[in-house]
């Protein structure tokens, strides 16, 4: 059964930092992009930070580029959002998510076979 289960998330105030931590469990996804998500109160989940399998490409959100940098150890199955800079549009449920058979990420949620339950993010001002 494969699991993603995400960790890191709290309570932090604005400028502070944050390392959210994705893991996979039930297979391996060390050959395929991973990506993380993210889903406000009332809005629509969207996109944050995706990367490839060798973790030579990533992609951002303009509203994070500069400020997030995503990561991954497929040593350990592991996919890292480092996020700095915090503000409190950054408040959401961030979600881990992978692809299934792509080397590469995606902006689109609809590319992605496997999600994590997702783990809360809060930034005071």
């Amino acid at each position: 059964q494969v699991q993603l289960v995400e960790s890191g998330g709290g309570l932090v105030q604005a400028g502070g930092s944050l390392t959210l931590s994705c893991a996979a469990s039930g297979r391996t996804f060390s050959n395929e992009g991973m990506g993380w998500f993210r889903q406000a109160p009332g809005a629509e989940r969207e996109f944050v930070a995706a990367i490839s399998w060798s973790g030579a490409h990533t992609i951002y959100a303009d509203s994070v580029k500069g400020r997030f940098t995503i990561s991954r150890d497929n040593a350990k199955n592991t996919v890292y959002l480092q996020m700095n800079s915090l503000k409190p549009e950054d408040t959401a449920v961030y979600y881990c998510a992978a692809r299934f058979g792509y080397y590469s990420g995606s902006y689109y949620l609809a590319d992605y076979d496997y999600w994590g339950q997702g783990t809360q993010v809060t930034v005071s001002s």
